[in-house]
């Protein structure tokens, strides 16, 4: 019997110890880790005669988050910390914390997470929660998601939690008093044919079609409105293609949720995205079109910032990386707005005339915001506009309002000119309602021709030079736009011509060197007419990368995918460190 027990003993430690080896062979462990920070210093010559918040010096924000998996198996974690935020960030992002985690088992039928969810329901219409670290954004779910594939093509989605309000905590004990947020759910389903239908698998012909329905539940405590406790949302969607072509459109539609962002009115919100496309080789066409109407969804009827968003409105317009016509990007008008834009790429091919050895390639856009035709309701024996406890408009679906909010008309040459040259070249003739977009009352809108070139020289198989130069020239100062000196003068920070260069050398795969400067030499007020030189050195090795910066930024605003943040004018020097595993 001893000798029995001890073989079994035996047995049962082999099979564990292979088990236990197994697990471990299968395990992966990844994460990433950021720190960006910047010192702060007084510059008279840009107007920073003294710090913000009490005379603060130095700015941090972090993160560390750590990613495992096993099989089916999934969990992670994420630390940040903000000692304090930097400049530009909201305040209530100061602390320090574990800011997100999560648990998920998925073995292709059935999906389940606890903890913090990112996900989207479509064009986000209806529900997006995403972060974004440049902007400090996130609005993650705390709660749970099951998704449930019963079939190939058909995945079915349901979620319920509350979303990340900064360093707030997730209250769930009494309704009553947890009135600053709402609790989120959602459920969203998709059906791809060309999965689902044998005879469709190989077919030229695609299909898919999408439905989502989203809720909040918060308490109403409000005082001089009856708030819906229930505000109830839904979206339908369908994407089909054809050989060349694709068509997709999104249609939503949102009860009554008066909130501050909509002065507080009972008007239902929609919105629809359509977008047609074609392409073959050498040639792509988009065509896309944008109404929203009162679609501002949040957890929160008193929030007025970008926290506690439920949804998403994507923005259709040309996404600027350069640092002049970067100064005036479009965000996103959850009240109301009409857009359309147009994108059309070719390439000229190899061995013509335009396209000589290498190809030419060219890009046309153009993007044009409006807003929508509000028209007024009988408040009583009275007609009201947009007044707080009421209807608060109507609103004739098609209807283009003559208020232009933005438009961009854009013309880029890319081509490589040899093995070592290369150059891009954009012109852009822009519209930029600042009073709307950007809360200046009564500033005259941004009419400007910006352009830029880009020529790379690669001077062997490891070293470059890259040099910018950009000239930005606003119609409207040469009109003889004038001021009042009594006025605040904030949004003639960035107004009139500018000019911009910069050098940059690199060393592959390790180094890079760049000097560049920003001079607003035609602004209409004299103080303002002020170069912002900075300087920057970063060095990667394999998946770290230190990048080390010194000299001026100037006050603008800071846009990642239509939603956007200020940015104040500062001075001093900035470090970011980066790396993965």
């Amino acid at each position: 019997m001893r000798k029995n027990i001890l073989l079994l003993l035996a047995l049962a430690l082999t099979g564990f110890g292979a088990s236990a080896q197994s697990f471990i062979e299968n395990s992966q462990v990844n994460g990433s880790y950021q720190t960006d920070a910047q010192y702060y210093m007084l510059d008279e010559g840009i107007g920073i005669t003294q710090l913000e918040e009490d005379g603060k010096k130095l700015g941090i924000n972090g993160f560390g988050k750590v990613n495992y998996s096993n099989g089916d198996f999934s969990a992670g974690i994420r630390f940040e910390a903000f000692l304090p935020q930097m400049n530009g960030f909201r305040k209530e992002l100061k602390g320090v914390g574990l800011a997100n985690f999560f648990a998920t088992y998925d073995n292709g039928f059935i999906g389940m997470t606890v903890g913090d969810i990112y996900d989207q329901f479509g064009c986000g219409f209806v529900f997006r929660a995403y972060e974004e670290w440049s902007l400090g954004m996130d609005n993650a779910l705390r709660g749970a998601r099951v998704v449930l594939r019963p079939t190939r093509g058909v995945t079915l989605k349901g979620l319920y939690g509350r979303q990340r309000f900064f360093w707030a905590p997730y209250l769930d004990r009494d309704m009553g008093n947890d009135d600053y947020r709402g609790v989120v759910r959602g459920v969203d389903a998709e059906w791809d044919l060309n999965q689902s239908i044998p005879s469709m698998n190989e077919s030229a012909f695609k299909m898919s079609l999408g439905g989502s329905f989203v809720s909040k539940k918060q308490v109403d405590q409000s005082s001089f409105y009856n708030i819906p406790e229930n505000v109830g949302s839904a979206a339908a969607r369908i994407n089909l293609g054809y050989a060349n072509w694709a068509f997709s459109t999104e249609y939503a539609y949102k009860i009554n949720d008066p909130s501050a962002i909509n002065n507080f009115i009972y008007k239902e919100g929609r919105a629809l995205l359509s977008s047609l496309s074609y392409s073959q080789k050498g040639f792509g066409a988009v065509l896309q079109v944008k109404r929203v109407d009162n679609m501002s969804f949040k957890s929160m009827y008193t929030g007025k910032e970008n926290d506690l968003d439920i949804n998403f409105i994507p923005p259709i317009n040309y996404t600027h990386t350069h640092s002049l016509p970067s100064m005036y990007t479009y965000s996103t008008q959850p009240r109301g707005e009409m857009a359309a834009q147009l994108q059309v790429n070719y390439t000229i091919p190899k061995g013509t005339a335009l396209g000589g050895k290498y190809g030419t390639k060219l890009a046309f856009n153009m993007s044009q915001v409006n807003d929508i035709v509000r028209d007024s309701v009988k408040v009583g024996n009275m007609t009201a506009l947009n007044q707080p406890g009421t209807l608060g408009y109507t609103s004739k679906f098609f209807a283009i309002s003559d208020h232009r909010f933005f438009r961009d008309i854009n013309f880029e040459i890319d081509k490589k000119i040899s093995k070592d040259w290369h150059v891009t070249a954009q012109y852009i003739n822009l519209y930029y309602d600042i009073e709307t977009l950007e809360g200046h009352a009564e500033a005259p809108a941004v009419k400007a021709n910006i352009g830029f070139v880009d020529v790379t020289y690669k001077i062997n198989k490891k070293q470059s030079l890259r040099l910018e130069l950009q000239g930005l020239w606003e119609n409207e100062v040469h009109k003889g736009y004038a001021y009042d000196e009594d006025e605040d003068l904030e949004h003639y920070q960035k107004r009139g011509d500018w000019a911009a260069a910069l050098l940059e050398y690199s060393i592959t795969p390790h180094w890079s060197f760049s000097i560049a400067d920003k001079w607003n030499y035609g602004n209409p007020v004299e103080e303002f007419r002020d170069h912002y030189f900075t300087g920057t050195v970063s060095y990667v090795h394999e998946a770290t990368r230190v990048m080390l910066s010194a000299g001026r930024q100037s006050a603008g605003v800071v846009c990642v995918g239509g939603v956007c943040r200020k940015v104040p004018a500062s001075s001093g020097v900035s470090l970011t460190v980066s790396t993965s595993f």
